[in-house]
């Protein structure tokens, strides 16, 4: 217990101090919110994978995936360094900095106002991302709840108050640099806590190949002529298992507090490196993640069951650490509360920054300075930390059990209203306003149908699209199909406007030999 109480001692400390260190870089609404667009490729890079990986992840997607597809749940990670990382970054990283810099846009809600020269968007994008952020938010205490139960013996609530306020502070002083930071140190003990806790569990199953040989006769329910469907290429679920690859890779490129990475980027060498570096971080942390909830399966005759005889996901992965060693479980508690702690600032940045600038200030107008806009974000951010707070604890106590719930409606929703038309924008003059405004209702109408159908019990449309992972699978579908249809139809923006918005893609720049050879003149020359 000593071990456990100096790790997060020393934890916290480190998280505060940095946050006052930066505190000089979040004198500005522009210093607060993008950290001066000047973020190097490791800060950049670490501060994307931990925004995207947190306890959901670990603790909720983990044990519910690997105990449905055992080993295969590991191409979930592959998809989420693959998909959500590489290509994110390649497709979208450069694009994103200079059009928002041509724009001046700080978030994804400025983004779609000053593009489609919409305030309408503008505001009701901000409303969106407040809306389904906060469940979001929410979610990631839950992670927590178990694992300090386990570790600690003491109440979910303190520590949902501890972590909310020790984030807080932090964030509030030392704004988007100080998360930066705070993402890297975050991100490096998630690599080396993920690594250690992956290799523990295995040796106390006798290791990988005795693991994997007591996995493998365990018969699959959903498929059981499958032998060995737990350790198979593709799992017992292919097709379910490619709905959950899509939402949780493909999703992050709609999500705002993911995106906005990329807007605080430094330079072209930071893009380069920051692409490799986020790849490599996604396949060690979630890949490993995933693999090691594929063992969830031999555990099955100790964790929790709810009334109906369905495992209680929540449980899984915390078992599977209860019998590893003090220092091991200390470590893995700062590992989760690295992840959380990471992707709750995050959040609240991008909630509190989003409502600030895309909502209260176009409202108040001159009213609204430099020093009441700093104000009003740091009041947000203690706001949003409560409300999810509040959110947490009372969910706990509920129905709603399973993390990946929470989670799965706020990526569908985000990313089926806000995907299709930030990635189509970036590339083509020819996407209109109108197709935005079909995105958004096509992306939350679908989510908010799911979750009405679920609540009263009805189906919605199909069994396969009853789980909020495979409609919100459906809404990034839809909305990447109705997009350019609808801009076909409908009348285009003025093309003055956006040939200026799109001049900063036709800059020349000068670039050393290493990054592009000079032409060879001619010998009689």
């Amino acid at each position: 217990m000593i071990i456990k109480i100096l790790l997060l001692v020393v934890f916290f400390a480190s998280m505060i101090g940095v946050g006052i260190y930066c505190r000089r870089t979040a004198n500005s609404v522009h210093g607060f919110v993008l950290g001066g667009r000047s973020v190097g490729p490791w800060l950049s890079a670490f501060a994307y994978g931990t925004s995207y990986f947190s306890a959901v992840i670990f603790i909720g997607y983990a044990g519910q995936f690997g105990w449905k597809y055992g080993i295969s749940a590991t191409w979930i990670g592959i998809g989420n360094a693959i998909i959500g990382s590489l290509l994110a970054w390649v497709i979208l990283g450069r694009r994103t900095r200079l059009m928002t810099q041509q724009l001046d846009s700080k978030t994804m809600p400025d983004f779609f106002g000053a593009r489609f020269l919409s305030p309408a968007l503008k505001i009701v994008a901000s409303v969106i991302v407040f809306v389904f952020l906060i469940p979001y938010t929410a979610s990631l205490f839950n992670g927590l709840s178990r694992l300090f139960t386990m570790a600690f013996n003491i109440d979910y609530i303190w520590c949902v108050l501890l972590m909310a306020v020790l984030t807080g502070i932090y964030v509030v002083v030392g704004g988007y640099m100080a998360t930066a930071i705070n993402d890297f140190i975050q991100g490096t003990i998630m690599i080396f806590g993920i690594i250690i806790v992956v290799l523990a569990v295995l040796h106390t199953n006798g290791g990988f190949t005795e693991a994997l040989a007591a996995l493998s006769s365990i018969p699959a329910a959903s498929n059981p002529d499958l032998q060995g469907a737990f350790t198979s290429f593709f799992g017992p679920e292919p097709i379910m298992l490619l709905g959950v690859v899509i939402l949780t890779s493909l999703g992050t490129w709609g999500l705002p507090q993911m995106v906005g990475k990329f807007y605080a980027i430094k330079n072209e060498s930071a893009i380069s490196k920051g692409t490799l570096i986020s790849t490599l971080f996604a396949i060690v942390v979630a890949g490993g993640c995933y693999f090691l909830g594929g063992f969830g399966r031999l555990y099955g005759d100790s964790i929790e069951y709810s009334a109906s005889g369905t495992p209680v996901y929540d449980s899984i992965v915390p078992q599977m650490l209860s019998g590893l060693p003090d220092i091991v479980v200390a470590l893995v508690v700062i590992l989760v509360l690295s992840a959380s702690m990471s992707t709750l600032s995050s959040l609240v940045l991008t909630s509190s920054s989003t409502l600030t600038l895309d909502l209260i200030a176009p409202l108040l107008k001159n009213k609204f300075d430099e020093k009441k806009k700093m104000l009003c974000i740091r009041v947000l951010i203690v706001f949003f930390i409560a409300i999810s707070s509040i959110i947490a604890i009372v969910q706990v106590k509920s129905n709603v059990t399973f993390i990946a719930q929470l989670m799965g409606i706020s990526w569908g929703a985000l990313a089926g209203a806000f995907l299709a038309p930030f990635m189509y924008s970036l590339y083509s003059k020819k996407i209109t306003a109108a197709s935005v405004w079909v995105s958004f209702i096509s992306g939350v109408g679908i989510m908010v149908a799911n979750m009405i159908c679920t609540a009263t019990g009805t189906t919605f449309i199909s069994p396969y699209f009853s789980s909020p992972i495979n409609a919100g699978v459906l809404a990034m579908v839809v909305g990447l199909v109705l997009v350019p249809i609808v801009s076909l139809f409908t009348p285009k923006p003025d093309k003055a406007d956006v040939d200026k918005m799109f001049y900063c893609y036709n800059q020349t720049v000068t670039v050393n030999s290493t990054v592009a050879l000079a032409d060879e003149q001619k010998a009689d020359e």
